[in-house]
């Protein structure tokens, strides 16, 4: 089911302006810092908030006048769920068949599969309280998959996580996906909007700056980008030397980068050209358009190092 997305929101001092579609099937990153806005869309699409103008629809169904019908075709796994530490999580994923009007005959076979679906099977009758970041967020997404909702939004599933409970999380959604869930997922990784989306939606402060195919947003960008390091003293030279070959670029805090349309090619006229205005390199690195390069034109800073 589609996703259409033309809403504004107040929430304290933060405003939220999106205009977003998800056709069916698809699977969209909301990719921005925290504080970008990301998280409150999400509430908005899922019911949780209400918007204070324009329309949202979720798998058909208006989120305002029709919540009721959208909560009953969505599955949502959000950033700061809670789930009860005492219980287990069979007992969880029995509640959450029985709340959905899941039959009884059917809630147990629902639940096993889940179970093993999300490498859960062994430790289901466990308290969810003695389970890892990574277990926890593992029973979340099986909660809710629980009634085969059509649309899943995932609200920074990742976060926290060690590497390995990140790429077994990305390859179940890769899964659900191949089975034909429309999936809404907000990151502030750009590995994972690169490694699961069919299109990103880069949002800053409230707004979506750009949108499009990760590889289409790449190829946007054009030229690789040159990151070099100069002694301190130096930067404001190197600064000078480097716009003569191409558009300054933001960079990571203590390097100069440039958009180098010659690629490879000129590194060594810009190594050159550095070293005769007494700004020698210290180091150097040619990096091909990345998303954080695309964020970075967007909006002005970098993506990366952006707090957890």
């Amino acid at each position: 089911m589609s996703l259409h997305v033309d809403i504004s929101l107040r929430l304290g001092t933060l405003d939220i302006e999106a205009t977003l579609d998800v056709q069916p099937g698809e699977v969209v990153a909301l990719l921005g810092p925290n504080g970008a806005g990301k998280s409150t869309t999400v509430r908005m699409l899922t019911t949780l908030l209400r918007p204070t103008a324009g329309r949202a629809t979720v798998a058909g169904f208006d989120v305002a006048t029709q919540a009721n019908d959208v909560r009953r075709s969505i599955g949502v796994a959000l950033q700061d769920a809670a789930i009860d530490p005492l219980m287990t999580g069979r007992e969880l994923l029995d509640l959450q068949a029985v709340l959905y009007g899941i039959a009884p005959s059917a809630v147990r076979t629902r639940g096993d599969e889940l179970l093993e679906r999300v490498g859960l099977t062994a430790a289901a009758d466990r308290r969810v309280g003695t389970y890892s970041g990574g277990m926890r967020r593992r029973l979340d997404l099986a909660l809710s998959l629980i009634h085969q909702p059509t649309v899943l939004f995932l609200d920074e599933p990742t976060t926290g996580l060690d590497p390995m409970s990140r790429i077994t999380l990305w390859e179940e959604v890769r899964r659900l996906n191949r089975e034909g869930t429309t999936v809404l997922l907000t990151t502030q990784y750009l590995e994972e909007a690169d490694q699961l989306a069919d299109r990103v939606a880069i949002i800053d402060h409230g707004r979506i700056v750009r949108e499009g195919t990760p590889t289409a947003l790449k190829a946007e960008v054009g030229a690789p980008t040159l990151q070099v390091s100069v002694a301190a003293d130096h930067v404001e030279t190197a600064r000078d030397v480097l716009a003569r070959f191409g558009e300054l670029r933001p960079t990571p805090e203590g390097t100069l980068g440039v958009g180098l349309s010659g690629g490879a090619t000129v590194v060594t006229d810009v190594v050159r050209a550095l070293d005769d205005a007494g700004a020698p390199v210290h180091h150097l690195e040619l990096n091909e358009p990345s998303l954080d390069d695309v964020f970075a034109e967007a909006t002005g800073y970098r993506l990366e190092g952006a707090g957890s």
